[in-house]
């Protein structure tokens, strides 16, 4: 280690045979001081006098994961889940930063009020680092830009029922009107794409049928609302992200107008690229999402999205509620709550299915960390680099195991992966230096609160 390395302050070396870096995998020793990473050096390379040595030999050390939408649904509906539970889920599973969405908890985020509230609950309990989306909704466009001001990463609308009465939806009139405010101070617009008069004329049955529950969200529901956004994002000149894309279809519509010149990102979840509709037993609700999980050729598409890069990050959507709320009892579709738990499981089910694409660990850190942190403007975070965060997962790629529900550390042990065996098990995670996960976790939790490029 350098003479210059040695005299920063480094407090300790977290050295792999295989460091995924922005320059590609290799061996590697990665010094950090003040939280950061001071340096990345050879594999070999001496540790400073008084600097703590981590040895992961062929373990991969990877950035830790940034997962920008996840419900942690605290305050007001902590039965549901909460920061607590929730971070602590995200550390086990590599995830080291997440940003919150402003819906399921009661209030809102969509105010300045609801914001601070949101700040005082989540402050001292965080286990990762936490920021904030703000939400757009019917009469609230004064309160946008102080919001955006007060340090949102952007703002979340529906364009339909949101499935909790206090976030109601955007009529295009109101969606015109929030979209202009918020590229007027140059924000994010991030939205729930699903054509309301689409889904309302679609065939909605009650009962235990998967079949008719995805006959209910038909894909061209997601294509003509993706069709309506652009048209409006290229009209104002905004920036706007498409939330958890599940039809294959609209990627060309994306991509054509990315080729435009319209500032449109997308992305997609892991519930999409990994399970699949003919997999799906009548009455499970647990596979309940909005959108749905589609057939087997779709997920194809969606693949081909990610190689191709018009899908641009993968992350969550951790939707999770009370068990009773997925009606177990009568396994009814039209009634049980739409979510997927999976902030614990998202790397490993990811990794499982790209692995068998013959995709690489690589292209997963690439969607589920280096993008989405660029998506919410995290400069620090996303990349194993100097000035960089130091935070890091642990991963063995090889290693497998099979999903108990008993073993997560979500607040109700519900999930669509109950009894699948997966690739990738995370052995620790790391925060700013600080392990958060794995032996030897400290009991007191670390994580800070974000606003967009700085922490509070």
């Amino acid at each position: 280690m350098s003479e210059e390395a040695a005299g920063s302050g480094v407090t300790s070396v977290l050295r792999s045979r295989r460091v995924i870096t922005p320059g590609g995998t290799r061996a590697a020793a990665v010094a950090v001081a003040g939280g950061r990473i001071a340096s990345v050096l050879p594999y070999d390379a001496v540790p400073p006098a008084g600097a703590r040595l981590e040895d992961f030999g062929d373990d991969i050390l990877l950035p830790g994961l940034v997962d920008t939408h996840v419900h942690v649904n605290d305050p007001g509906r902590t039965e549901w889940e909460g920061f607590s539970t929730a971070t602590r889920a995200a550390a086990a599973g590599g995830v080291t930063t997440l940003v919150d969405m402003p819906l399921n908890s009661v209030p809102p985020t969509t105010t300045v009020e609801h914001l601070r509230l949101k700040r005082t609950v989540a402050r001292g309990t965080a286990r990762v680092d936490v920021g904030f989306w703000g939400g757009a909704v019917p009469g609230n466009v004064k309160d946008l830009r102080p919001l955006h001001d007060a340090g949102v990463f952007g703002f979340k609308c529906f364009l339909l029922h949101s499935g909790v009465e206090e976030f109601p939806p955007l009529a295009p009139g109101e969606l015109e009107e929030a979209m202009a405010e918020i590229a007027g101070f140059d924000g994010m617009l991030i939205v729930h794409a699903e054509d309301p008069h689409l889904i309302e004329g679609a065939p909605r049955r009650a009962g235990r049928r998967y079949a008719d529950f995805l006959a209910s969200r038909p894909r061209e529901a997601e294509n003509t609302a993706i069709e309506g956004l652009i048209l409006l994002a290229k009209r104002f000149g905004a920036r706007v992200h498409v939330l958890h894309l599940s039809s294959g279809e609209a990627l060309p519509l994306i991509a054509a107008a990315r080729s435009e010149g319209v500032r449109i990102s997308v992305e997609t979840c892991p519930h999409f690229l990994t399970l699949t509709a003919e997999e799906i037993p009548d009455g499970a609700t647990e596979f309940k999402c909005c959108p749905p999980i589609r057939e087997a050729a779709n997920q194809d598409a969606l693949w081909q999205g990610l190689a191709d890069g018009t899908i641009d990050c993968v992350v969550s959507d951790h939707s999770p509620c009370t068990p009773g709320l997925k009606r177990f009892d009568t396994g009814d579709f039209a009634q049980a709550w739409g979510g997927i738990s999976s902030l614990q499981l998202g790397l490993p089910a990811v990794w499982t299915e790209a692995r068998r694409r013959g995709r690489s660990i690589e292209d997963v850190v690439r969607w589920m960390s280096t993008a989405p942190a660029e998506l919410a403007g995290l400069e620090r975070k996303g990349a194993i680099e100097a000035g960089r965060d130091a935070d890091f997962a642990v991963l063995a790629p090889e290693e497998t195991f099979t999903v108990d529900p008993a073993r997560l550390h979500h607040r109700n042990q519900v999930t669509a992966y109950a009894g699948r065996t997966l690739y990738g098990v995370v052995r620790s995670t790391w925060l700013r230096g600080r392990r958060i996960a794995g032996h030897g976790t400290p009991a007191e939790p670390t994580g800070r609160l974000l606003e967009r490029q700085r922490s509070v």
